[in-house]
């Protein structure tokens, strides 16, 4: 599973990256973490407020940070 993180390094940015970390580690998932921070890259996913998490090149969610449990859902194959 490929995890993406858009942003810039803002506060928010690093504790979306934290929880997204944790929920995949209590999920026992397999991933590959990857900050995004260049703006062109960022627009390309059509992202327009950070932070955002891109889970295998889908959008998932942008301009909040999520609890764990949430994170969680949006990790399972059946997450929106």
């Amino acid at each position: 599973m490929k995890l993406q993180i858009l942003g810039t390094g803002c506060a928010k940015c690093n504790a979306l990256t934290m929880a997204t970390e944790k929920a995949a580690q209590a999920l026992g998932l397999p991933y590959e973490l990857e900050k995004v921070s260049d703006l062109k890259q960022i627009m390309a996913f059509g992202v327009m407020t950070t932070p955002a998490l891109v889970v295998d090149g889908k959008v998932k969610v942008s301009g909040k940070v999520p609890s764990v449990d949430e994170i969680k859902s949006m990790l399972q194959p059946t997450g929106n």
